[in-house]
């Protein structure tokens, strides 16, 4: 089973969820594709045995045979090429690695070549293996790195995936093919509006979702109305406690510090597990009518 950890919001406790989500289990695979900023580490100490460079192909233009037609720039929808003149100008940190202009030109002129983007790595964290992918500085491309870090799903382990906060491409490359989503938020204005957002996104995509209300004593009750409204099952709330704060800050994991809530992240994944098969359920019905 494949469990992605999202939320609309920064800083709602996503990646605690995902870590200790993943260390009550007896036999997962944690893997952080908030390749921008990946922090699990920090907190499942891992054992890093393998990395593999990441890159995607951009465009190098052999001027001996380029005839500056500007074909090349009209098939590349990122502006990525440009030609003045008899100037061919190339934007890497544009290109999306489409292949689009080499495979349009008439000359031949345009060979691919790779350029890193970042870097993956694997390794194990006790029981857990473990998987993140860490983009290059400056580097925009997310996307890519985060596809190719997926094609080290273990399926023989239930994975859990950390993405980024938000609902943008990162996101959604993340959270895509997930068998469940979960997502974490906190009952404020904020919170909800990104909700809202998040909600929204994991629909289109078609995956079942349920929610954890982190710092669930704070606030006020419109993230219950919500999800009373739009028949999203609440799974787990954990209130605000300093304890998790402290440790947090520690890079401690909350059930290290806190061990007594190992059998509350248990049954949340007894829940997810539930919820997908009750949502799966749902959808070999409504196929059959």
């Amino acid at each position: 089973m494949i469990i992605s950890i999202a939320s609309g919001k920064g800083g709602t406790g996503k990646t605690t969820v995902a870590v200790n989500l993943a260390l009550s289990l007896k036999d997962a695979q944690y893997m952080d594709c908030d390749v921008e900023e990946p922090n699990g580490h920090l907190f499942l100490k891992p054992q890093i045995e393998d990395s593999i460079s990441v890159g995607i192909p951009v465009p190098e233009v052999d001027k001996s045979r380029c005839t500056y037609c500007g074909e090349c720039v009209r098939v590349c929808e990122f502006n990525a090429i440009v030609v003045i003149k008899q100037k061919v100008l190339i934007f890497p940190e544009l290109c999306h690695g489409c292949g689009g202009c080499s495979y349009i030109c008439p000359v031949g002129a345009i060979e691919e070549v790779e350029r890193e983007i970042g870097i993956i790595e694997k390794g194990k964290a006790g029981n857990i293996e473990f998987v993140h992918g860490i983009l290059n500085v400056g580097e925009p491309m997310a996307p890519p790195l985060i596809r190719t870090e997926k094609r080290f799903i273990n399926n023989h382990k239930t994975v859990i995936i950390d993405s980024s906060p938000g609902t943008s491409c990162p996101v959604v490359q993340a959270v895509k093919g997930s068998d469940f989503c979960l997502l974490v938020t906190e009952p404020t204005p904020f919170g909800l509006n990104d909700l809202k957002l998040a909600v929204e996104m994991v629909r289109k995509l078609g995956i079942p979702l349920g929610l954890l209300i982190n710092c669930s004593d704070i606030g006020d009750r419109k993230v219950w109305q919500y999800c009373e409204t739009e028949k999203i099952p609440i799974l787990l709330e954990i209130p605000a406690d300093r304890r998790i704060a402290e440790a947090y800050s520690r890079g401690i994991p909350l059930l290290e510090e806190l061990p007594e809530n190992k059998k509350r992240f248990q049954e949340l994944y007894y829940e997810i597990e539930k919820e997908g098969r009750r949502r799966e359920n749902e959808a070999t019905d409504c196929n059959q009518w």
